[in-house]
């Protein structure tokens, strides 16, 4: 799996279009028939590629995925390439014409950027990964943009480059996750000065990282994609406001851009209205709910959760509206009840300040389907109570 080079051969690629849709669950019967013509390592090499191919679709598209070459790490690391055209964008938007792309992974960032005319440096330590990254700007045509370099990005001269982007290695075996800013690699503070010494500087950074914990210099933005948080960004730059918050909404581009002289103080706590609004995670994470609260005339459930009570039904990019039928304090006799009288078959569990899982509350009030009724039940505190309030999307 780390050496891509018998897979760029001929006999490599025609083996990659042969296995390229096989079945994980049949997989072993087809590597049991291809090894009688070709070597074992080959074909193992092969199915490998199929099946980070195959998880790459939904990052990367089919048409891209299948013809990219990816690294376990890579897979789960590099950028939605949804995500990574909307940046590339921003930076053709700014007049960037070059940039270097400082732990570049397999290549996606780069690939973006390359695609939007932007000539790129992509810098990378690991051996296999810069063969990826390589080998990717070659398959999708784009080899003539992007230079790969095996290096250490602390090492790599930027100057004369538009743009700086660092995108730190926030996991490590076999600690996983890395929640410390300066246990990046490399650290935090030295992305922060790599991209405060070029023309225009990003940085990408852990979504949940704590908001006193980015740089006084910096605009931090939040990205999320159909609804789920993919990534934090940091832009540093002359055109950039110090200490401005912004949470960015894909494919609508909708977004709530906010300098710190216009953040509004939390919503009020009010009482359950007819409708729950359940905020984007951009918006969550930027801190900007007080936002679209005012937006919709809303307060708070509760002082430290972030859903939105209103009585009318303002369609917004920026939350998800639901309109409530009930409101029980927590039981699971009630809920379960309730669910049987109303032929309940499809349930919806979400929560926010509770301790109770959903899928072990599903299987408690309804282990069988009793009717075809669809119903959203949300497990929350109600100033300070715990509650269940049911409901379904509004209309």
């Amino acid at each position: 799996m780390n050496d891509l080079a018998p897979l760029l051969t001929p006999e490599g690629r025609a083996l990659l279009d042969e296995v390229r849709d096989t079945d994980p669950a049949h997989e072993l019967a087809v590597a049991t028939r291809l090894r009688r013509e070709h070597p074992a390592e080959l074909v193992s090499a092969a199915l490998g590629q199929a099946r980070l191919r195959q998880r790459a679709v939904a990052k990367f598209g089919a048409e891209d995925a299948r013809r990219m070459f990816f690294t376990p790490n890579g897979v789960e690391q590099s950028t939605r390439a949804s995500v990574a055209a909307y940046r590339a964008e921003c930076l053709r938007a700014k007049g960037v014409r070059s940039v270097a792309d400082l732990c570049c992974g397999i290549g996606g960032d780069a690939i973006a950027f390359a695609r939007a005319g932007i000539r790129v440096l992509a810098v990378d330590r690991d051996p296999a990964t810069c063969a990826a990254a390589r080998a990717n700007a070659d398959a999708l045509g784009l080899a003539g943009l992007i230079e790969v370099r095996e290096a250490d990005v602390t090492e790599v001269d930027t100057a004369g480059y538009d743009a700086v982007f660092v995108d730190p290695a926030r996991r490590s075996s076999p600690r996983g996750r890395i929640f410390d800013p300066e246990a990046y690699s490399p650290p935090l503070s030295w992305a922060v000065s790599a991209a405060l010494a070029a023309p225009v500087g990003l940085l990408k950074i852990a979504p949940g990282i704590p908001h006193e914990a980015i740089p006084a210099e910096a605009t931090a933005e939040w990205v999320s994609d159909h609804g789920h948080v993919k990534e934090a960004v940091l832009w540093f730059g002359p055109d950039v406001t110090p200490g401005a918050r912004r949470a960015t909404l894909l494919p609508a581009l909708a977004g709530i851009y906010v300098t710190p002289g216009t953040m509004l103080p939390d919503p009020e706590v009010r009482p359950v209205g007819r409708y729950l609004y359940e905020p984007d995670g951009a918006v969550i994470r930027a801190h900007l709910v007080a936002q679209v609260a005012e937006d919709l005339d809303g307060g708070l459930l509760d002082a430290t959760i972030a859903y939105i009570t209103a009585d009318e039904h303002h369609p917004t990019p920026y939350a998800t509206a639901y309109e409530i039928t009930d409101r029980l304090p927590f039981g699971v006799k009630k809920l379960k009840a309730l669910l049987r009288e109303r032929r309940v078959g499809t349930l919806t569990v979400k929560k926010r300040g509770s301790a109770v899982e959903p899928e072990e509350l599903r299987r408690k009030v309804l282990p069988k389907p009793h009717g075809t009724a669809s119903v959203t039940v949300f497990l929350t505190r109600v100033d300070g109570a715990p509650t269940m309030l049911l409901g379904h999307p509004a209309r």
